[in-house]
Formats: structure tokens, sequence, C-alpha cells
């Protein structure tokens, strides 16, 4: 591997702190989300509707399912930068790591996801409500 696909701990560290805000700011937005789905299932009993709902209700559990996943894995990949840490902490701040690529292509990916969800929700709402 290439010395540029190696990164200082900090780095990697900074990244991870990021990426956990997002998921908590995406997981903080899904109970908004299913208030919006009860105002709408209080609201509408054609079938349509209603199935569009079960949909996006759905669709949120995935998602809160994925983010919980995918925070679980960045905790993993810190917690094994931390015991590295631990026990060379003369050494750290000179030891280049392995970029963590596959974990932010997820990251990206999950972006995009939840990203198209909410616009598929946003018209949803704009025309239900």
């Amino acid at each position: 591997m290439s010395k540029q696909n190696k990164v200082h701990i900090d780095d990697l560290h900074f990244e991870h702190e990021r990426w956990r805000k997002e998921l908590d700011f995406y997981k903080d937005e899904l109970p908004v989300f299913h208030r919006r789905l009860e105002e709408i299932g209080q609201r509408y009993t054609d079938k349509t509707v209603l199935g569009e709902l079960d949909q996006f209700a759905n669709q949120f559990k995935i998602q809160r399912d994925a983010f919980d996943f995918l925070a679980h894995d960045i905790h993993e990949h810190e917690a094994s930068l931390a015991n590295y840490a631990k026990e060379h902490p003369v050494a750290v701040d000179h030891v280049l790591f392995e970029n963590h690529d596959p974990l932010r292509e997820r990251m990206v990916t999950a972006r995009k996801i939840y990203g198209d969800l909410k616009e598929d929700f946003h018209r949803y709402l704009s025309k239900w409500m």
C-alpha cells in the first residue's frame, strides 16, 4: 500500500467523530418523521396513502438499523486505533495507518440512500399534509 493511502491516527479519529455526529443527527430526525407519519395516518383511511405510509415507516426502521450497524463498525475501528495508541503511546504520532476507505464508502452510501429517502418522504408529505 502506498504512503498516500495511509493517514495519521488523528485524521482517522476526526473523521470517526464527524461520522458519529452525522449518524446521531440522522437518528434524531427519524422520530420527527415518524410523528409526521402518525399525523397522516390519523387523517386518511385511503389504502394507497396508508400503504405508502407503511413503506416509509419500514424504510425509516431499516435506515435506523443501518445507521446503528455503521456506527457500531465505526466504534470498532476507533477502538482498534485506541488500543494501538494505548499499546504504543510513544510511536503513535509517527505511525501512518491504513485509510478507512471501506467505512468512508459505506458512509457515502448511507448519506445518499438517506438523502434520497428524505426527498421522497418530503414529496409524500407535500402531497398529503
